[in-house]
């Protein structure tokens, strides 16, 4: 079976979470032909992976969101005729839309961008949506703010998309489009795996965003939304990691009984390590925080944190492990932190191999104002170390349990609040035995539900089923990803 995972701003270039989620699938799967279909911002990173592709990845296409296609050239169409129209009319207005009718417009015909965004059609259509909400705006920056949106939605849909029996889309936005297009065109199925839920991800990153001020922020969270509706709307499943992520996802417009639950998995023996400290380590605290050096993972306020309690705890010290070329003016703005505040025993690895250190580390540390489910937390719990986490995704439901009582692996504080950050930092350094109960809770939480076998069984169905509607008879998956017999 032809496979085609479309990733937005993730795998194979960036490290982290979601990439490594999707790296394991494609490894469980080495009888199943993967293409990948990588939406990206722009030819900067072209080729640029992080990781080894697998043997069964046969082909990488790559999106890129930036391109500019503001050249005239020749094409066959330049204008919309009426059921064109009515569809794009439809979509800015935020109206029932027929989807299928832009697939066309823009798949069958040699479009300009330059011709559409600045064409007469476009321009009527911006007029009518401007005339019913926003005629408070400034009409002129109104108009370049739509056709910023409307820019990369346009590329997107000018995309070239790779025949398969299978479209597995990472999220929805961008990457939704394109499976919807792609379900569309070519047939197959269509599935979503939403590891943080896409549309929230996007509020919290516009209501903090400078680039955007005021009412556009709302504007391009309705787009964000739009996009979504459509993929929950032609999914044949929708995945979703925990209980509230699928009651967030019912909320945004998917129907329940298309969605599953199905929870990330790692392979736990690969963190069981013994203890691991080095004569280095005499008589640190060692706290590791697993995470790329960005925004949405808070580095700053951890900094902060780890500051106020390494003042009433000398021995802490604090190993930031990860990568920090995603942001590096972020980047470069952490390593200030620590030199303003004058904080010792902060440690930047830049990337590495994880699972060599979290034996090294009395606890970890996660203070994202993001998440889903974070899969350092299950590292961490493997490794049977307590982890202190903001209440974001599923961190509580990790730490405290939900369907167990294993007993608190950790202890979860509010987002960026620093202060009881560095409580937790030190509740933790002051009682040792604290520590190990908690390290001992977690293992017995991802031995019990949170192993890579429990994933890839999940998924072995969901593609066999599939596989079956699709009229492929032998789907090659006769034996559990792992080699266990079904």
């Amino acid at each position: 079976m032809r496979i085609c995972i479309i990733a937005e701003g993730s795998y194979p270039y960036v490290v982290g979470g979601v990439s490594s989620w999707t790296h394991s699938l494609i490894n469980s799967f080495p009888e199943q032909e993967f293409v990948i279909l990588a939406i990206v911002a722009n030819r900067s990173l072209r080729g640029k992976y992080v990781y080894d592709l697998p043997d069964n990845v046969t082909e990488i296409h790559e999106l890129y969101l930036d391109d500019l296609d503001w050249e005239r050239k020749k094409r066959r169409k330049s204008r919309m005729d009426k059921r064109e129209y009515e569809a794009l009319r439809n979509l800015l207005l935020g109206q029932e839309t027929e989807w299928e009718v832009l697939f066309d417009f823009f798949q069958k015909n040699e479009i300009s961008l330059n011709d559409m965004l600045m064409g007469e059609d476009f321009l009527r259509a911006v007029t009518e949506y401007y005339k019913l909400h926003y005629s408070q705006l400034v009409f002129s920056d109104f108009l370049w703010m739509l056709r910023s949106i409307y820019l990369s939605l346009f590329t997107t849909l000018k995309m070239e998309i790779p025949k398969a029996d299978v479209y597995h889309c990472l999220c929805t936005g961008y990457a939704g489009v394109l499976g919807s297009m792609a379900k569309h065109i070519h047939g197959g199925r269509l599935l979503i795996s939403e590891h943080g839920i896409y549309t929230r991800e996007r509020e919290e990153e516009l209501i903090i965003a400078k680039w955007v001020q005021g009412i556009y922020k709302t504007i391009w969270m309705e787009q964000f939304e739009k996009m979504s509706s459509l993929a929950y709307g032609k999914a044949d499943l929708v995945t979703s990691l925990y209980r509230q992520a699928r009651e967030l996802q019912i909320e945004l417009g998917c129907p329940s009984e298309k969605i599953r639950i199905v929870p990330n998995g790692i392979q736990v023996e690969e963190f069981c390590s013994p203890s691991g400290k080095r004569e280095e380590d005499k008589g640190k605290i060692n706290i590791g925080a697993v995470l790329r050096v960005a925004p949405i993972k808070d580095v700053m306020t951890m900094i902060q944190a780890f500051g106020f309690a390494k003042e009433r705890e000398p021995s802490l010290k604090l190993w930031i492990m990860g990568p920090w070329d995603e942001d590096e003016e972020y980047a470069r703005g952490c390593f200030e932190l620590v030199e303003i505040m004058k904080v010792p025993d902060v440690v930047f690895t830049g990337k590495i191999e994880s699972s060599q250190y979290y034996g090294r580390m009395d606890m970890t540390l996660l203070t994202s104002i993001s998440e889903g489910q974070p899969l350092t937390i299950l590292e961490s719990f493997a490794a049977r170390k307590p982890v202190i986490a903001t209440d974001v995704g599923n961190c509580r439901g990790l730490i405290l349990g939900e369907q167990d009582d294993f007993g608190a692996a950790g202890i979860v504080t509010r987002i960026m609040n620093v202060q009881e950050i560095a409580q937790a930092i030190v509740s933790l350094a002051h009682n040792e035995q604290l520590r190990l109960e908690m390290g001992r809770n977690g293992y017995k939480r991802v031995t019990a539900r949170y192993q890579l076998w429990h994933m890839q069984d999940a998924y072995k169905k969901i593609y066999g089923d599939f596989a079956k509607s699709i009229g492929i008879e032998k789907n090659d998956t006769e034996t559990d990803a792992d080699g266990r017999e079904g």
